[in-house]
C-alpha cells in the first residue's frame, strides 16, 4: 500500500485492501458469519464485479474482432 492511501481493513482478519469494495468481496469469499449489512455490501460488490468483468468482455472481444479484420484487411491489400 502507498503511504498515505486510505486502508481499508478487513474486520475480521485485519487484511487491508486498497478499496472498500474489494474489502467486501473479501469478506462475502473468505468469511462465512456476515451480518446482514455486511452481506448487502458482499452483494452489492459482487453485483458492480461482474458488470465491470461484462464490460472488459465486451471490449476484448471488440479489440479482437478489430485486429482480426485490421489483419485480413492488411493482407488483402498488401497481399
Amino acid at each position: 500500500m502507498p503511504d498515505g492511501a486510505t486502508v481499508h481493513e478487513c474486520p475480521r482478519c485485519g487484511a487491508p485492501f486498497a478499496r472498500e469494495r474489494h474489502r467486501d468481496l473479501h469478506l462475502g469469499l473468505d468469511h462465512r458469519d456476515l451480518t446482514e449489512d455486511e452481506r448487502a455490501a458482499y452483494a452489492a460488490a459482487s453485483e458492480d464485479e461482474g458488470a465491470d468483468l461484462r464490460r472488459f468482455q465486451i471490449v476484448a472481444l471488440g479489440l479482437l474482432v478489430l485486429l482480426y479484420f485490421g489483419f485480413l484487411f492488411t493482407y488483402a491489400v498488401a497481399g
